[in-house]
């Protein structure tokens, strides 16, 4: 009797190869040989009396019968006179198949793939066997995915699944915003119910390691906390890691393995948020389209800024990045344009008629942007290469100015925004060093500043910005932005125009400019809308005051404000991507500044040191002076 032989595969051995392999070890002759096929912790089992070869120059068979028990897969195979090969590729496509309509067992192990069937009783099956064959199979399953239990799929309900993969799920931007975020639309039903959170890095940590970094990060909204304790722990076991190592390629490919696990077969949405260095942008962005995008759905990218260093290396970052995606998928974010503040300016414009008939050079007579951050605020690391310019001029100002200033579009589509925003970037004068001011705190070891300052880079930066257009030809847009100041402040206040022929201009006194009409938006420190009129003192006399009209939020709406990261992530969810800069919008963002890049590289503008919590360089007040502009301070 001829003792059984057994063939072990590697876990990463293709089909082909393993019939190569069982050709060669046990059909070298046309005796009857048991077999066992064994794949990782899958085993093909095929016992003596299963096999009848006839002598013949045909070393085949028909398959009748697959028996497969618990925990191993074992197979009986009945041997006949066909050609072999035939019939073992009909049965590899036969268990492939299989392999993909199975519903997921949750696995035991950890920290990488394997192949996942579940027990579904006896299934016959003819699309991949011959016309003379049949097949039979019980089947119980070990898992594809290997890590700490994976929920179960997502198809239940028919509606389409959407897993959202944050790369770089352990730094500091993930585990302090993107995670938490995520955690707030689930808590407050923004997320579809079918929705998975992978977490993906080069650290060899387990699902269970993610969910207790991130638990501690992970909060319930202050207005409504009830069942925050289940919330919790349901987003957190929809939470799983995958561990790329240093093989982005092979990484991605576990990532799409990992989401197709728990996908099921319904339609699947996958969202990308790469949260990684710049100049890991690229490989990152090249394997996830290769290798872990769905063909059952859309796949949305979101990308962090800066969006390039200069034109030319924000041109290649585009052109590379469309050649592996469409425009609609990318979502550039900005975290600063997600605020309150940002969304009202179209409200405020587009739905009250009291403002859309005043927003023109006809009354306005110039307008303020303010973005100051105080010493709680440090620089983050990268921001000794980019600077002040790169991180929030380019991206914040310009995008806040192009809403403020825009015609109104046909529709709230955000194509149709993009287009009118990339309008007035391209009207917008380029800058000259005389209409710009920069300035760099004076950092001392006392102080509490990161120490990531390369030479001369801004960290604050003034300018007057001028708009080429019929309704804003020769309206001043100011800009003062800086690190290190005295107070966090984030405000856009728009001043009219003089009342020509005032009849009460001998009651409101020598400082005209007090009596100057304003609307306020601002957002920090207290979010609030304000208009500035002129009013009657009451009494006998006639005096004149300038009162505020004020709606402060918090008194207003008794609501916490959600993270701008919640409102676009939400954008990205859904579909809308007026927020986010387009790559036109990019290209004419940078031909705005690029003269003023160059000459800041050529050492040919000055940098004015200020003090750390003081109001910044001297030479804005100068600034302001030169455009006959009063800079409001309060």
């Amino acid at each position: 009797m001829l003792q059984p032989s057994i063939i072990f595969f590697n876990p990463l051995t293709t089909m082909s190869e393993a019939i190569t392999q069982c050709r060669l070890s046990h059909f070298r002759s046309n005796s009857l040989i048991p077999m066992s096929f064994s794949f990782s912790s899958t085993s093909v089992s095929f016992p003596e009396s299963s096999f009848s070869f006839p002598r013949s120059t045909h070393q085949c068979s028909n398959f009748h019968t697959i028996t497969c028990a618990s925990n191993s897969f074992h197979s009986v195979a009945s041997v006949g006179g066909s050609t072999f090969c035939r019939r073992f590729r009909g049965f590899k496509l036969w268990i492939l198949d299989r392999l993909n309509l199975q519903h997921l067992k949750k696995p035991n192990c950890r920290n990488h793939f394997k192949n996942d069937i579940e027990a579904e009783g006896s299934i016959s099956d003819s699309s991949h066997v011959p016309d003379d064959g049949n097949v039979t199979s019980s089947m119980e399953s070990p898992s594809l995915l290997q890590t700490s239990p994976l929920t179960s799929r997502l198809d239940v309900s028919g509606e389409p699944s959407l897993c959202i993969a944050v790369i770089g799920a352990t730094g500091e931007l993930a585990r302090g915003k993107i995670f938490p975020a995520l955690f707030a639309l689930y808590y407050s039903g923004f997320l579809p119910e079918n929705v998975a959170i992978f977490g993906y890095s080069r650290k060899n940590i387990t699902d269970e390691d993610l969910r207790s970094i991130i638990a501690s990060t992970l909060t319930c909204r202050v207005d409504h906390q009830q069942d925050c304790g289940d919330k919790l722990k349901a987003f957190l076991d929809r939470t799983h890691y995958i561990n790329g190592g240093y093989d982005n390629k092979y990484g991605m490919s576990l990532l799409k393995a990992g989401m197709e696990q728990i996908e099921g077969r319904s339609k699947a949405n996958r969202i990308f948020y790469l949260s990684v260095p710049h100049e890991a942008l690229l490989d990152v962005a090249s394997c996830l389209a290769s290798s872990a995008q769905t063909l059952k759905g859309w796949n949305r990218i979101i990308t962090e800024k800066p969006f390039g260093f200069d034109p030319l290396s924000s041109q290649r970052l585009t052109q590379y990045l469309l050649s592996k995606f469409e425009e609609n998928q990318l979502y550039r974010i900005d975290h600063l344009l997600g605020r309150n503040l940002i969304e009202n300016l179209t409200v405020l414009r587009f739905a009250n008629l009291v403002f859309e008939p005043l927003w023109s050079r006809t009354y306005i007579d110039n307008v303020q942007v303010v973005l100051s951050e105080d010493l709680a605020v440090h620089p983050g690391r990268y921001f000794g290469g980019y600077g002040i310019i790169r991180d929030i001029v380019h991206s914040h100002v310009l995008q806040t100015i192009a809403l403020l200033a825009m015609e109104p579009p046909i529709s709230l589509d955000g194509e149709d925004i993009r287009n009118e925003k990339v309008k007035v970037l391209r009207s917008m004068r380029k800058l000259e060093p005389k209409d710009v001011i920069l300035g760099q705190y004076k950092a001392s070891s006392r102080d509490r500043i990161d120490k990531c300052l390369d030479g001369p880079t801004p960290t604050y930066f003034a300018a007057a910005l001028y708009i080429d257009n019929a309704r804003w030809d020769g309206v001043p847009f100011l800009v003062k932005t800086g690190l290190g100041l005295i107070k966090h402040q984030m405000e856009i206040r728009i001043q009219f125009r003089h009342v020509p022929g005032n009849v009460y201009h001998e009651c409101i006194g020598h400082n005209i400019d007090r009596a100057t009409n304003e609307l306020i938006l601002r957002d920090v420190p207290d979010e609030a809308i304000l208009v500035k009129v002129n009013n009657k003192v009451p009494g006998l006399g006639l005096q004149l005051d300038s009162s505020e009209l004020n709606l402060l939020y918090k008194d207003k709406y008794n609501m916490e404000v959600p993270d701008s990261y919640e409102h676009l992530l939400l954008d990205v969810i859904d579909g809308d991507n007026h927020l986010f800069m387009r790559s036109d919008e990019l290209a004419a963002a940078w031909n705005i500044l690029t003269s003023i890049m160059n000459e800041i590289d050529k050492d040919n503008i000055s940098v004015e040191l200020y003090e750390l919590g003081g109001r910044g360089p001297v030479g804005a007040y100068y600034l302001w002076a030169k455009h006959g502009v009063r800079w409001v301070e309060d």
